[in-house]
């Protein structure tokens, strides 16, 4: 975690954008469907502390005190970041382990940074409110190709499963009853000479 954080004023002017996220708890597992408000004026990515307090997620205590600003250079009103929350975030088909600064952040949830954005490098639609996952990092492409590759793999199983039982039942021959003789063996002996 950087030594200096700042959060932007928040507007919705053309700097920000909400992304339907969920977020699994790394130590917990437990799982968070929210809205995480994607913003370039915040250098870094924050989840609001009463929604922390309020899903009951672990924190960890940071060995260093975080400062944070605000856009306009003046010390934010909820102090310094503390603790951090250890989170896997998934979006769409990209998903990746994080740290989340806790913070106040009063009506946001989740704030999606400038770190983010340049680590990804989405394609954005600013009009639409599209977001496309096309231009990530190596380190990310992998992680995503990998749960692509699962995600495909559990496809095409389970459309083989669907096939197979989409097929008619076989049917039970019962063996034949017949007299056949069961086939004979030969033995070998041999003598050994002096």
């Amino acid at each position: 975690m950087p030594k200096l954080l700042s959060i932007s004023t928040l507007d919705a002017r053309g700097t920000s954008l909400l992304l339907p996220v969920e977020i699994r708890t790394t130590d917990t597992s437990e799982l968070h469907s929210v809205k995480a408000l994607l913003d370039y004026g915040a250098t870094g990515s924050f989840i609001d502390r009463d929604f922390v307090r309020s899903k009951g997620m672990n924190t960890r205590t940071l060995s260093w005190n975080i400062s944070v600003f605000n856009i306009d250079g003046s010390p934010n009103e909820a102090g310094q970041i503390t603790e951090v929350v250890d989170v896997v975030l998934r979006y769409k088909t990209h998903s990746e382990r994080m740290l989340l600064a806790v913070s106040r952040l009063g009506k946001q949830s989740l704030i999606l940074g400038y770190d983010w954005l340049k680590d990804h490098n989405p394609k954005i639609d600013w009009e639409k409110g599209e977001v496309e996952m096309t231009r990530c990092s190596l380190r990310c492409e992998e992680g995503c190709a990998l749960r692509k590759e699962q995600t495909h793999q559990k496809r095409t199983e389970l459309q083989a499963l669907q096939s197979c039982r989409d097929r008619p039942t076989p049917l039970l021959q019962e063996e034949s009853e017949s007299e056949e003789e069961p086939p004979q063996t030969h033995h070998l002996s041999w003598e050994l000479g002096d």
